[in-house]
């Protein structure tokens, strides 16, 4: 949102320099804001504008741009510029754009760090990819159980100002072992000479360093969290997740996920910054793949030529028995997917949903193989034809929705991403197959 001044205003201000009116004018605004106003901007006027700003505004700009805007930007920053920013940038950012950034620059930024940072960063990059550890801050504060409450304030008050958050404070052992927490709520209002070990909740919500980094936003959904501690394998506390980093990455799981059921390699990229050329190669493999497997279509409808020459009414309703299978499959693979990524349902589920989505099968088929009975009865092909038709349907109904359930589930188990399986491809699976089942009812009824 451009707030005071319009766009053209603040073209007018940069081109004349005038960096006080500048500064006043954004004073008001908030980080996310003057971000989009970098991206509103051309290429000079956005690096000379970035460079108008305060140290420390600048820095929590940088962390809302995408990693392609952020290469871009720190291509145009001198070394100096940029060693200021990676120092004004919170652990957890930096990971970020040290892990998106492309090798050489890596590199480059690396080397730029004081020898303090630089141990933090290494140490942070040190976790797998996708871990909790690559996602936490060291930045936090730490409380004694034997201290009173005033001691415990009176050091909130000196070393708190550097913490991501002080909403939850963690009380941990000489040796550094998580033990509790302490709202700052129930901290403020107990009373001074009480010790924190008696006003501590000693029952902790905890993630491992190592755990993928989904297990975060699963355990804040689960226990309503806004920061969880981050233990090493004995306990050791090393960092904190908050709810903001948990945020991006829940939106990036999620629209990896759409963008595998749709069968394109996923773009990591925000759409208006990815060419032509990324979006084709993203999406022309899995295209040409899929285009193979629809052959497979067509060849059964080849196979059973004979049939459909001896009752040409049968080729009406292939692509409505064939498309409801489709829809049924989507309709199931969506709910299945959803499920197991909020983790309503694991892996050795599956016999359950099998059972339970038999049910659901045979009731949705039976609702849509009466509606497609009257159809080819008072249509085409009079009562044999119906009654092909409607077992079909039947049939096919059950097929698909259990092939949707099941795969998912089992795919979850043996290791492969449910979305994976779970569009074009289970699309391509459903439409062949329900050419067997249609087919092989009609053959069973009708010509034998």
């Amino acid at each position: 949102m451009l707030k005071e001044l319009l766009k053209p205003e603040i073209e007018e201000l940069l081109r004349e320099r005038r960096w006080s009116e500048l500064r006043e004018a954004l004073a008001d605004w908030q980080a996310p804001e003057i971000a989009e106003l970098l991206l509103e901007l051309d290429k000079a006027d956005r690096i000379i504008l970035f460079r108008a700003l305060p140290r420390w505004i600048a820095a929590e700009v940088f962390s809302y741009l995408e990693p392609a805007q952020q290469d871009a930007l720190l291509r145009e920053l001198t070394d100096q510029e940029t060693r200021e920013l990676l120092r004004q940038l919170s652990p957890d950012d930096r990971t970020a754009l040290l892990e998106e950034m492309p090798a050489e620059v890596t590199r480059r930024l690396l080397t730029l760090l004081k020898p303090e940072d630089f141990r933090e960063a290494s140490f942070l990059l040190g976790f797998p990819e996708q871990s909790v550890g690559r996602l936490m801050t060291p930045e936090f504060v730490a409380l004694l159980p034997y201290w009173t409450v005033r001691e415990a304030l009176e050091y909130l008050r000196r070393y708190g100002r550097d913490s991501e958050t002080l909403n939850h404070l963690y009380v941990t052992d000489d040796e550094g072992h998580l033990l509790g927490e302490v709202p700052l709520r129930t901290l403020v209002l107990a009373p001074e000479h009480a010790v924190i070990a008696d006003v501590m909740n000693y029952s902790v919500v905890s993630l491992s360093a190592f755990e993928d980094r989904e297990t975060a936003v699963h355990m804040m959904q689960k226990y309503d969290l806004s920061v969880l501690p981050v233990v090493d394998s004995d306990g050791v506390l090393l960092g904190i997740v908050t709810f903001d980093d948990v945020m991006d990455v829940s939106v990036e799981e999620v629209t990896e996920d759409f963008q595998k059921i749709a069968a394109v390699a996923p773009i990591e990229f925000p759409y208006r910054e990815a060419s032509v050329w990324h979006l084709w190669k993203r999406r022309v493999g899995w295209l040409l793949l899929l285009l193979v497997s629809d052959f497979l279509t067509s060849t059964v409808i080849a196979t059973y030529e004979g049939a459909i020459q001896r009752i040409i009414e049968l080729s009406f309703f292939i692509p409505v028995v064939i498309g409801t299978g489709g829809n049924v499959a989507t309709q199931s693979a969506t709910i299945i997917v959803r499920a197991l990524a909020l983790r309503e349902i694991v892996p050795r589920d599956w016999l359950r949903v099998f059972f339970k989505e038999l049910a659901v099968g045979a009731a949705l088929g039976s609702a849509l193989a009466l509606v497609v009975w009257l159809r080819g009865f008072f249509w085409r092909g009079g009562p044999e034809v119906a009654l092909v038709v409607g077992m079909s349907m039947l049939f096919v109904t059950i097929w698909s929705n259990l092939v949707a359930s099941v795969f998912p589930v089992l795919a979850k188990r043996v290791g492969i991403d449910p979305a994976l399986i779970s569009g074009p491809f289970l699309t391509t699976f459903i439409d062949v197959t329900g050419l067997l089942i249609y087919f092989n009812v009609a053959e069973w009824l009708l010509l034998r």
